[in-house]
């Protein structure tokens, strides 16, 4: 089984899956909506993707402050994952997620992606960077 990689924004939202043995993450697609509120054709693309990648379990990022304090999108945060759970019927675990758009853009710019260009794919990337962290963190506890 699969393991499902999210990047959780106002409008966007950046998937991630594993490869089937659990050690790579890949970015799928960035799911967007017209506003902040409007889940239910985001809730069910990403119940059409976790069925398509048969996925057993979701990553959610978690947006922590520097300071380790959590803020107004934290409590959104919150509020997407029980919603993903009753929707999908997986378990959501909630991943640090500090700095991983921070790191994206770099990476996206350090591979040449011209800056209006990055806009479509960086959550996409910051997915794929919170689901490797949780990946990593895994095999080092199997380890």
């Amino acid at each position: 089984m699969r393991i499902m990689g999210l990047d959780y924004g106002s409008r966007t939202v950046g998937v991630a899956v594993s490869d089937a043995l659990g050690l790579t993450a890949q970015g799928v697609e960035t799911v967007t909506r017209e506003e902040e509120n409007k889940l239910r054709k985001t809730l069910r693309r990403i119940e059409e993707l976790a069925g398509e990648y048969e996925v057993d379990r979701i990553v959610l990022g978690y947006p922590k402050h520097m300071n380790n304090t959590l803020g107004d999108r934290t409590e959104k945060t919150e509020a997407f994952k029980e919603m993903l759970e009753r929707r999908l019927g997986l378990p959501v675990i909630l991943w640090d997620e500090r700095l991983t758009t921070v790191a994206a853009e770099r990476i996206l710019m350090e591979s040449g992606v011209r800056r209006e260009d990055r806009k479509a794919v960086v959550d996409k990337v910051a997915a794929g960077l919170i689901l490797q962290g949780y990946l990593d963190s895994l095999s080092r506890d199997e380890g």
